[in-house]
């Protein structure tokens, strides 16, 4: 059962006052979240990056073209890889994005039309009825 707006507004707010009185309390209880796991994969990354330049050094020490681009093509991979999980990290005491619940409640994607309809009909709610 999913929480009520109200509670999950509390809910936020009675973190953000654990992470202010005590933020090393905070990151014990958070576990292995998100930061962990992105940390982990930056450095799976990175070892790839490794990996990828090794191989192009192979290729071109045994002048074999196809070992040199496959090299090339995994530190691309990997490069890619440790920056999108480089900018994805939350900062440590900062909830990840869309906050804490929003992998069990999913925020459904409204088309413009729909948001344009809805301040509209609070415009003409705001202005008595009219």
């Amino acid at each position: 059962m999913p929480l009520s707006e109200h509670e999950q507004r509390m809910l936020e707010q009675m973190e953000r006052a654990l992470y202010a009185e005590d933020p090393k309390f905070a990151s014990a209880l958070e576990g292995s979240g998100l930061r962990t796991y992105t940390r982990r994969r930056v450095y799976q990354a990175v070892a790839g990056f490794l990996v990828g330049i090794a191989l192009l050094m192979a290729g071109m020490v045994a002048k074999q073209v196809w070992l040199s681009v496959v090299g090339f093509l995994v530190m691309l991979g990997c490069a890619v890889l440790a920056v999108t999980g480089w900018r994805k990290a939350p900062k440590p005491g900062e909830q990840p994005a869309g906050g804490p619940h929003a992998q069990r409640q999913p925020r459904q994607k409204r088309s413009m039309m729909d948001r344009i309809e809805q301040r509209w009909q609070r415009r003409r709610d705001e202005q008595g009825g009219h």
